[in-house]
């Protein structure tokens, strides 16, 4: 895995969410939407694909965010 918010790549990010239990809701151009719950509360994530390019920071921060998941876990901290 990554380390911090740099480097992620979409695989990475699906195993992550995967491993949380997130599934696939559906797929919008090259936009993929997951959801999950955590803590009894159901989240949409919202993941771009873009071969194998690194995720910006920024777009990683929104996505962490969307998840519901702590910044701590996501970065193994």
């Amino acid at each position: 895995m990554p380390k911090g918010i740099h480097n992620w790549r979409f695989v990475d990010v699906k195993r992550f969410l995967s491993d949380y239990n997130f599934n696939i809701s559906h797929i919008k151009g090259s936009h993929y939407f997951y959801i999950g719950s955590v803590k009894g509360t159901m989240h949409q994530v919202c993941v771009p694909f873009h071969g194998n390019k690194a995720i910006h920071p920024k777009t990683m921060k929104s996505i962490i965010n969307q998840s519901g998941i702590a910044l701590k876990i996501w970065i193994g901290k």
